[in-house]
């Protein structure tokens, strides 16, 4: 019995480490979102006009758009190792890390409507930052419309890989690009200094780059947890 004991301790220690050493960056993705969540409701900010409290959410808003923004990366990426190789699997992984990505996407236009609501007087003034994000979500929007509307698998995944792959640049010229050479209220937008260059003291940057590398390690875990499902969803329509 001993024996037993011993040998099956052995086999599930064996197991735990096999298991931390593949997950090990879900782990440090929980640990920093949890410990940057903590840190941002309760740890000191720097007293500003109009900002106060609320500068808080800098740790909730840009982590999503950062987020959003590496997903639709890696979705191009995936597309155009599509376009060369017609691998599904590759499709697949483009259209989930888009599907992951729009929602990112939409946690960060509800925070971002909340903090302009607040600090500009209205949830969506007219601003060229605010409504580049409008028309690349409807872009992205209009990704998934398109696959949804081809029938054929092949003629889907190419033309919809194709689209992905102009959506990216355009979608980066109506959320970085255009802003910066406009009038725009948006910090790092229109000449406006950003948060890191005026507002972000000592204790808020190491918050802030750890909710940013924590979000999106969970958002990487979303999309492959859902390119798992979409396998298996793939495996039982074959049958």
């Amino acid at each position: 019995m001993p024996f037993l004991c011993c040998y099956f301790l052995t086999f599930g220690e064996i197991d735990f480490y096999t298991a931390m050493r593949k997950n090990w960056w879900k782990v440090l993705a929980v640990f920093m979102v949890a410990a940057s969540i903590v840190a941002g409701l309760l740890g000191p900010v720097p007293v500003l006009p109009i900002l106060h409290e609320t500068i808080r959410n800098v740790y909730f808003h840009v982590p999503m758009w950062f987020t959003m923004i590496s997903l639709y990366l890696i979705s191009v990426i995936y597309s155009i190792k599509y376009l060369n190789s017609g691998k599904r699997e590759y499709d697949f992984l483009a259209v989930e890390a888009v599907n992951t990505g729009i929602l990112f996407c939409t946690c960060g236009l509800l925070t971002g409507m909340l903090w302009a609501n607040i600090t500009w007087g209205a949830p969506w003034p007219n601003d060229p930052k605010l409504n580049g994000s409008a028309i690349a979500t409807l872009m992205y929007l209009a990704y998934l419309v398109l696959r949804n509307a081809l029938e054929e698998e092949q003629k889907r995944a190419k033309i919809s890989a194709i689209y992905n792959v102009f959506a990216f640049p355009i979608m980066f010229v109506l959320i970085y690009i255009l802003p910066k050479l406009t009038d725009s209220l948006h910090p790092g937008s229109g000449g406006n200094s950003t948060f890191g260059d005026l507002d972000m003291d000592n204790f808020m940057r190491p918050v802030f780059y750890t909710a940013v590398i924590g979000w999106i390690l969970i958002g990487v875990w979303i999309t492959t947890l859902r390119y798992r499902v979409r396998l298996i969803e793939d495996k039982k329509n074959s049958f």
